[in-house]
């Protein structure tokens, strides 16, 4: 029973909160203009998951109904999967549902989690980004530069759209890294000026 009780007085419990923990930030205008660009970037690019439905059940009826199948096909079924997961990435960030390994931050309280953000942004997430913009983005222009298609025959031209993607989709991540920076130095330091500050945990 006591075991249970502590389980329930735990203020973000999983079971409490739609799976995940989430650190309420405050709002700033600078955050909520990013975030806003950044959400409807993700909702707007989730609606190909459809264009990726219909893709498999074409490609599955052609190779099982009709004895053919496409390369093409395929090969857009997973350009068009890993451009919406990697736009995504930014998405999650926004709505505080990417996954946390850190299992001690729930149990911190509200200042000591922005704390921890700070410096997993400053010091980690951010020159991750970095280099990973800097190095994708050299991989990117090598493909541009060649003029790179597909090594199957009949798959797609321009490889290098889906590699640009890479370095795009970490640009989104510092961005919305940027946005969260904000909340968390509302949250600790006053600056920007909160639109909404949430109750002191």
């Amino acid at each position: 029973m006591s075991g249970e009780t502590s389980f329930r007085a735990r203020p973000h419990s999983t079971v409490e909160t739609d799976f995940l923990p989430h650190t309420e930030l405050p709002t700033t205008r600078v955050s909520r203009v990013l975030d806003g660009a950044l959400q409807g970037l993700g909702y707007a690019f989730s609606w190909l998951w459809l264009a990726v439905v219909a893709i498999i059940l074409v490609a599955v009826i052609g190779r099982y109904g009709f004895g053919t199948s496409s390369v093409m096909m395929e090969e857009l079924e997973w350009h068009i999967s890993g451009a919406v997961w990697l736009i995504g990435l930014s998405y999650t960030l926004t709505s505080d549902n990417h996954v946390r390994v850190d299992v001690l931050h729930e149990r911190f309280g509200l200042k000591a989690q922005a704390w921890i953000e700070v410096l997993g942004i400053l010091f980690l997430l951010l020159p991750f980004c970095w280099i990973a913009v800097d190095t994708a983005a050299d991989f990117f222009w090598s493909s541009w530069q060649q003029g790179e298609v597909s090594n199957s025959p009949g798959g797609l031209p321009a490889r290098y759209v889906i590699k640009f993607f890479i370095p795009l989709a970490f640009i989104l991540i510092a961005v919305a890294a940027i946005s969260r920076l904000l909340k968390c130095t509302a949250l600790l330091f006053g600056w920007p000026r909160p639109i909404r500050r949430p109750a002191a945990s």
